[in-house]
Order: structure tokens, then C-alpha cells, then sequence
């Protein structure tokens, strides 16, 4: 049996996928834990050794750069990729004190300031976000420490360069992005999409970096859409 894995990304849970997860009623779905590894790699070696067996794996934001390392490690397992609101560089000129001021701040300020203060960049510019949603967003960034973002935090700045082993993923791949995603923004997805011809690519309008719960209808419809048409999931609904 094919499992679905779902993989949050930074100082993220299952809420991220809650829409996703509903529409994929029928299939065997786990939403993977990555907040106490030390790395990226890390990340992806020990959810491939939790969850064994065949995998089609859906990362969002960070959690997409673990299920590249895991199509990395273990392609032969995995049987279909979906990648949202992510990217495949490594560490950018400049990124690093800017990460280890927000490590700072949320140890100074704790995890609501976090939210506060970095919540609405990552939302589509130019419209009033629902406020029910940023509330479950702040819920849920509230629901992490300190130590959960810097361990994440650091996992990320020491990233692995997915450039090198993305042209090798042969297998199903959907890339989805929010359209004023800034922080991911479509020019990082149409990158992986000219490393893997295969790829299908959806941009969100309405959406920026947090695609699958500032649209979920649309982004959990598309993946379920996505999902009926991966050939071993196919050949398993019909035995």
C-alpha cells in the first residue's frame, strides 16, 4: 500500500494541510513530524525510516526541501513528489544574519512576537487576509518554541543544494506556488520545472506563501486531482 506523507515546513504542523488532508479521504495520510532532527538530511533519513514503504510525499515551504533529500536518498520508494511554496537553493548572499536575527528575536520575544511579526510577509500582498486564518496560523506558529524555529532555522542554513540531484527525480512531480508568494516565489519553481520536464506547475492566485491554507479549496482540490492520476495509485484503487 502507497502512503501519503505530508510534510510540514518551518514552525509549521498538520493545520497547513488540514484542507489536503480531508480531500484525500480514501488514501492512507500521515503528516510527518521534523521539529526535533538537526538538519535537512536528517529530516529526510529519519521520516523515510519512520514511515516505511512506498511513498508519494507533498512537502510545503521547508517541507519540500526534505522531500527533495528524500527523492535524493530513496527515489525508488518514492511515487510521486508535490512541491508548494519552496525552493531548491542553498544558502543566498546575505540570507545568513538575517536568519539569525529572526533565531534572536524569537528567543527575546518568544513565539507570539514571532508570529506577529513575520505572519503577514508570508500572506498575499494587497488583500485583507482572513482573519479566522491568520488566527489558526498564529495558533499554530504558538504551538512551537524557540527551540523548534532555531533547530529549524539552522536546518535551513545549512541546506543541501537540491540543484545537483533535482534532474535526476524522474517520477511524478506537481509544483505549486502562490502568485505573490515572495518568499518562494514562481521564478524558484519554473527552475525546478526546467530540471524535470515532467513537472506539472500551478500558480494560486490569491495565495502567497502559505498557498494550501490561504486558498485550500484550490490548492487540496488540485492535489487530489493530481493524486488520482499517479499510475501506482491507479493500479492499487482497482485491485
Amino acid at each position: 500500500m502507497t502512503r501519503i506523507l505530508l510534510i510540514p515546513g518551518l514552525v509549521c504542523d498538520g493545520h497547513v494541510w488540514r484542507a489536503v488532508q480531508h480531500a484525500l479521504q480514501g488514501h492512507e495520510v500521515s503528516v510527518a513530524d521534523v521539529t526535533h532532527q538537526p538538519g535537512i538530511s536528517a529530516m529526510a533519513q529519519d521520516l523515510l525510516a519512520r514511515h516505511s514503504g512506498d511513498l508519494v510525499v507533498m512537502g510545503h515551504s521547508m517541507g519540500g526541501r526534505v522531500a527533495m533529500e528524500m527523492a535524493r536518498i530513496a527515489p525508488a520508494r518514492l511515487h510521486g513528489l508535490a512541491l508548494l511554496n519552496t525552493g531548491m537553493a542553498p544558502l543566498r548572499e546575505g540570507e545568513l544574519p538575517k536568519r539569525e536575527q529572526i533565531i534572536a528575536f524569537a528567543h527575546q520575544q518568544g513565539m507570539a512576537a514571532l508570529a506577529d511579526a513575520w505572519l503577514p510577509g508570508m500572506m498575499a500582498q494587497g488583500i485583507d487576509p482572513d482573519p479566522a486564518v491568520m488566527a489558526g496560523l498564529r495558533a499554530m506558529v504558538c504551538r512551537m518554541t524557540p527551540e523548534i524555529h532555531e533547530r529549524q532555522i539552522r536546518a535551513l542554513i545549512e541546506r543541501p543544494d537540491a540543484r545537483h540531484s533535482m534532474p535526476d527525480w524522474r517520477g511524478p512531480l506537481m509544483l505549486m506556488t502562490g502568485r505573490e508568494d515572495v518568499w518562494s516565489p514562481i521564478g524558484a519553481h519554473e527552475e525546478i520545472a526546467r530540471l524535470c520536464p515532467q513537472a506539472q506547475l500551478e500558480i494560486i492566485d490569491g495565495a502567497g506563501h502559505f498557498a494550501p491554507v490561504e486558498q485550500p479549496a484550490k490548492v487540496a482540490g488540485l492535489l487530489a486531482e493530481w493524486v488520482s492520476q499517479l499510475p501506482h495509485l491507479r493500479t492499487e484503487a482497482s485491485i
